[in-house]
């Protein structure tokens, strides 16, 4: 009986690239799937947070580079978690068109890109799973977000575009939404202790949320015990988003 339970986690002779996997969420992604079997090309700023498989990744200009150095070091990407992001926080009306397109490419045109590249290709194969991070504001409105935000409720659309495009093909596509997290992306939110405390009291455990509290949620997702599983949002979020 372990056995069989053990089997719908395995990821043993699978290949997963995931994006912003240098610190925070996407590094504790990539170490969970890398626990359940995977061979896990991290793709980052920080080449030197990265492992041998580590893939120096600046999606700011696009996917393409990124495409082509995972190409190059393994034969199919059967897992794909888009998990790299950028939210520089600055109000709404002082966002200009650069800085607009700047949060689109990192935070939505990558992944769609990632996507269009590896989805078919799964499709082809029969089997895939694409995992893309999302974000409660994707449905609630944050001061000082209003890009990301926009890129994010963008993911929750993509998501179910392509479970729609490659389901039929054994290529599921969920989303995981964190709550507020403890990661670099945070800093300057966690440091204001007042919204802090408020975002720790709206969620019902009472606490903030840790990356490794994604690890499990990303592993089932990519497993083969997900495989009805898809055009999903899975909130990760200590019940922040009902209430």
């Amino acid at each position: 009986m372990r056995s069989a339970v053990s089997a719908l986690f395995d990821l043993t002779g699978r290949t997963a690239l995931v994006t912003g996997a240098s610190s925070g969420i996407g590094a504790a992604i990539a170490e969970a799937l890398d626990g359940a079997g995977a061979r896990v090309l991290r793709a980052g700023r920080d080449r030197d947070r990265l492992g041998p498989d580590g893939i120096s990744a600046d999606l700011t200009d696009g996917a393409g580079e990124l495409i082509e150095q995972a190409d190059a070091r393994a034969d199919a990407v059967d897992i794909l978690v888009n998990c790299a992001g950028s939210n520089p926080r600055p109000p709404l009306g002082d966002i200009d068109e650069a800085l607009y397109r700047a949060i689109l490419a990192v935070n939505l045109d990558a992944p769609f890109q990632l996507g269009q590249h590896y989805g078919p290709r799964m499709a082809a194969r029969g089997w895939g799973r694409i995992i893309n991070v999302a974000s409660t504001q994707a449905h609630r409105a944050f001061g000082n977000s209003g890009a990301y935000g926009v890129a994010k409720a963008g993911i929750a659309g993509l998501t179910r575009s392509q479970s729609e495009a490659w389901a039929p093909s054994g290529v599921t596509a969920n989303s995981l939404t964190p709550g507020l997290v403890a990661t670099p992306m945070t800093t300057a939110v966690l440091a204001d202790p007042e919204r802090a405390d408020y975002f720790r009291r709206r969620a019902h455990t009472g606490t903030l949320g840790a990356p490794s509290d994604f690890a499990a949620a990303a592993v089932f997702l990519a497993g083969p015990g997900s495989a009805f599983v898809t055009g999903q949002n899975l909130c990760v979020d200590g019940g922040l988003s009902v209430t």
